[in-house]
């Protein structure tokens, strides 16, 4: 079995914004080798999310309604958290939308369905993260 690691590096001007990064994720499975196997993608940061969805700009602008709805930035002094930052809420929308994916490696490919796409969630952008691409197999 062999194993690839790699880091990317993102550096999102605003708060919030939804990057799919399925072109990166694709490119580093190349860059392995690796034709059966697993492909975890991770997001190294406690307010940053990793999800699988679909590639629609009113789906996205849905999850922007939605999580602001359930985890509002304002006010700041909603939450206990707050203090030193203010990234109270980016913390919750991660917990929200989860943390990594798993995606299955088959003849060389990512095993996704029809509209499946990786997406990096930036909920406290401003300064640069990584996501982990981790794949193993044969």
């Amino acid at each position: 079995m062999r194993s690839y690691r790699k880091e990317l590096w993102f550096s999102v001007p605003q708060r919030r914004q939804l990057i799919n990064i399925t072109p990166q994720v694709e490119q580093c499975l190349a860059e392995s080798g690796i034709f059966e196997g697993l492909c975890l993608v991770n997001a190294m940061h406690i307010t940053a999310s990793v999800f699988i969805n679909d590639d629609e700009g009113g789906l996205h602008q849905d999850f922007e309604v939605w999580l602001e709805k359930l985890a509002p930035e304002k006010p700041y002094s909603q939450y206990r958290h707050n203090g030193a930052e203010d990234n109270a809420d980016a913390h919750l929308k991660r917990t929200i939308m989860g943390r990594e994916v798993v995606v299955a490696v088959t003849g060389g490919n990512l095993d996704l369905g029809p509209w499946e796409q990786i997406f990096y969630g930036e909920f406290d952008g401003r300064r640069k993260k990584r996501v982990l691409v981790k794949i193993i197999g044969d």
